[in-house]
């Protein structure tokens, strides 16, 4: 069952946040988990594959036999069983755990991350299993909105890093001045997509992505001087 976002901003509002120190805002699949590989495992053991020739998962479930593609009800319905018995057991980005480490020296870290609000525990635990301990808030749809309202209680930059093209333009919309990078981890996915076009960078590495938020950082820093 969905949960409104009326939980997610109940969690935000609760979290500690430091309104002077940076603030990195990561979704969580396909940017810190290996969401289709774990996907990709999940429909082999019914029978399924997924085609990667377009960044879609709808319309690309197919039959292994048949090749013929699976109905799109069908498709969420899959989905949905993936997440409620393998949230926990996606494996990480290997070299996110490090790089957010780095990163949280100098800032602080709340993955934000479109995962069932039943799933939400399951999430901590894998991420926290794999060396990534920081607040998880489970949102539903676009997450402008939430991102505003975590942005809004900081005065120093702020970033958001997601994979989803409409999640870039939704914190476009509603908190441009956030700064947006488009981060695909799985390279078959990457070379499908183009930068989304409101993002202000695409990065697809953890390691470039730390440089160029640490090198924004220490740019703002600087011009307060």
């Amino acid at each position: 069952m969905k949960h409104s976002n009326h939980q997610a901003m109940s969690d935000i509002e609760e979290l500690t946040i430091d309104p002077t120190a940076p603030l990195i805002i990561s979704d969580a699949d396909e940017v810190i988990l290996q969401f289709m590989a774990g996907l990709e495992r999940f429909l082999l053991t019914q029978g399924l594959w997924i085609d990667l020739s377009s960044y879609a998962i709808h319309g690309n479930v197919k039959h292994q036999e048949s090749g013929t593609p699976v109905a799109n009800e069908q498709v969420t319905d899959l989905i949905k069983t993936f997440f409620s018995t393998h949230t926990e057991t996606i494996d990480v980005v290997p070299e996110a755990p490090g790089v957010l480490a780095q990163l949280s020296k100098r800032s602080q870290i709340v993955i934000l991350s479109n995962v069932p609000a039943e799933s939400r525990e399951a999430r901590i635990r894998c991420l926290h299993g794999q060396g990534v301990t920081y607040p998880v808030i489970a949102n539903n749809g676009p997450k402008g909105p939430a991102v505003a309202a975590l942005a809004g209680r900081v005065q120093a930059p702020t970033f958001f890093l997601d994979d989803i093209p409409h999640h870039i333009k939704s914190v476009a919309e509603s908190a441009p001045h956030v700064r947006r990078i488009h981060f695909v981890a799985d390279e078959r996915l990457a070379r499908l997509i183009d930068a989304a076009e409101h993002c202000d960078h695409r990065i697809d590495d953890w390691e470039e992505a730390r440089r160029v938020i640490e090198s924004e950082i220490d740019f703002f820093l600087n011009a307060g001087q």
